[in-house]
């Protein structure tokens, strides 16, 4: 019993050795009531920033351990536009493929041991939205943004990570 109780804390030792490597991210929302295009609904919106810090958050794995993110998000406009429904509680998202692609504004650091490896200032936008293939099905929240965001990852932090995109 005695060994199996060690080998138990051991493993704990190891878990809270492996957690600590993981990367950190961080993602704040800076004055989100004034974003170009967000839901109106506070309960929407914090779907929308939630969604999104998940998917940042995910993103972060693709890190080598010891290697944190931090995103601050400036301004957000999503796919479409909101258009009122005469049926519905809530307006309706129309997308038309035309000037309503997502854009998205943000402040982002990639840091190890205090220092900054990487960081700046990015204008996301992705004018082809409707016109590309994306890796989220049709009923994914935040498709087409978190596809804008994923070419950016890839591009300018890390490798997409592997396993089931959020």
């Amino acid at each position: 019993m005695k060994a199996i109780l060690q080998q138990l804390a051991l493993a704990g030792v190891f878990a809270l050795a492996a957690g600590s490597a993981a990367a950190a991210v961080t993602v704040t929302y800076t004055a989100p009531d004034k974003y170009a295009d967000v839901p109106r609904d506070s309960g929407e919106r914090d779907n929308l920033m939630n969604d999104l810090t998940d998917h940042f958050t995910w993103l972060g794995t693709a890190l080598p351990p010891g290697q944190d993110l931090r995103i601050e998000v400036l301004d957000i406009d999503l796919a479409g536009r909101e258009e009122p429904s005469a049926r519905a509680v809530r307006d309706v998202r129309v997308m038309r493929g035309g000037a309503d692609w997502p854009r998205m504004r943000l402040r982002y650091a990639v840091e190890a041991n205090g220092q900054v490896l990487k960081s700046g200032e990015a204008q996301l936008s992705d004018m082809d939205y409707m016109a590309k293939v994306s890796r989220y099905s049709e009923d994914q929240p935040q498709r087409y943004e978190k596809q804008m965001i994923d070419r950016w990852f890839e591009k300018n932090i890390a490798p997409l990570p592997r396993g089931d995109r959020r």
